[in-house]
């Protein structure tokens, strides 16, 4: 069968600062999904938290960017925004909601999505990322090794139905425009945009063979929709496993390695992103460091079975410590860059503001002596 997966998350307010979700927002949120499972919109849904992110899960056959379902994913949000966190007065409360009105679909309104419509296979695992205070280009150097480099995913030699590669769909956020590339041909001109990770971003993979939706990930970028720094785009994806794509275990490996990505405290720094199981999904240490979460389930004629917690495995208590030692290196450096993002990227920070209050004090170099 045909079945649409769209996993939409919105950051609409914390406990205790940016550090997790209220158990009342959740509660919220999935009376209000099992309302639209109820009344036939949604096959299956699971409701869930990456640190301070809520998390719709849901399954429908209403195919990508379904006015009814986006609108099902605001009201949600919007509701769980003045029952819960307004009425607690939880920090941030509705943050990622930057329109006033829903308008037909929730991209470019604060809200992540990752959504894609596919046929079901015979069996069919997926594994579900979700990320806390970063940016989405840090799923780039993953899928890349995911998709691409056989020193990470064995079956690119050795299983016949993976050989002939695999389409980046990269999408340049500045100027919203996408081009597709093909690995193995293309992987230097592919490695030249997705090295970039705050401009170009994978957006999805296909299989060449057949242009079998392999992957998708969110690409909002919250300081460009807002024009200021408004909270970390915290990104979400999905990925489907084995018959004829890469196997789970070459799903998870790229997060063996702990690489430095863009968010952490104020959005402003780089930090190691930490693969955690669901309880330690939530940032405390300077806001951070980065975390990310994995869920995987099986669909069945679009339920969702499961979860497994994919990082609750002590294979990633190596990658956790290394976490830790590069944490402790980049906060030696204090408000110092490396260990803080470059001027470009901080153009949408608060020191926007702090450079604008000292505009007229600035004079030319011949003057200051």
């Amino acid at each position: 069968m045909k079945v649409t997966l769209s996993v939409i998350k919105a950051d609409v307010g914390s406990l205790v600062g940016h550090h997790v979700v209220h158990p009342d927002q959740i509660r919220v949120a999935s009376e209000k999904l099992k309302e639209a499972k109820d009344s036939g919109l949604l096959i299956d849904y699971y409701v869930t938290n990456a640190g301070d992110d809520l998390q719709l899960i849901m399954t429908h056959s209403k195919g990508v960017d379904s006015e009814e379902v986006h609108k099902l994913a605001w009201d949600t949000f919007s509701e769980v925004t003045e029952k819960v966190s307004k009425k607690l007065k939880l920090y941030a409360a509705g943050q990622d909601l930057l329109g006033t009105a829903f308008s037909g679909n929730v991209k470019g309104m604060g809200p992540g999505v990752a959504e894609g419509e596919f046929e079901e296979r015979i069996s069919e695992p997926i594994i579900i990322f979700m990320a806390d205070k970063t940016e989405p280009g840090a799923w780039n150097l993953p899928l890349y090794k995911i998709f691409a480099d056989p020193f990470n995913t064995a079956g690119l030699v050795i299983d016949e139905s993976l050989h002939e590669g695999f389409i980046f769909r990269v999408m340049d956020v500045y100027e919203d425009k996408v081009v597709d590339l093909k690995a193995p041909e293309e992987i230097y001109d592919i490695l030249a945009l997705i090295g970039t990770p705050a401009r170009y971003i994978i957006h999805s993979i296909l299989r060449h063979k057949d242009n079998l939706l392999a992957a998708v990930a969110s690409t909002a970028r919250l300081s460009l929709i807002a024009g200021r720094y408004v909270g970390k785009d915290d990104p979400v994806m999905f990925v489907r496993a084995q018959h004829g794509l890469p196997a789970v275990g070459e799903i998870l490996e790229p997060f063996a390695f702990p690489h430095l990505v863009a968010g952490w405290m104020r959005g402003s720094h780089h930090g190691p992103l930490m693969p955690v199981s669901m309880k330690n999904a939530k940032c405390t240490r300077f806001d951070g460091p980065p975390r990310v979460a994995a869920l995987g389930f099986q669909l069945n004629e679009g339920k969702l079975i499961g979860p497994e917690d994919m990082f609750d495995d002590p294979a990633f208590d190596r990658a956790r410590d290394m976490t830790n030692r590069v944490a402790d290196y980049l906060r030696l450096h204090g408000p110092f860059m490396p260990a803080r993002l470059g001027p470009e990227e901080m153009e949408y920070t608060t020191l926007a503001a702090v450079l604008k209050k000292l505009e007229a004090r600035f004079r030319p170099a011949g003057k200051a002596r």
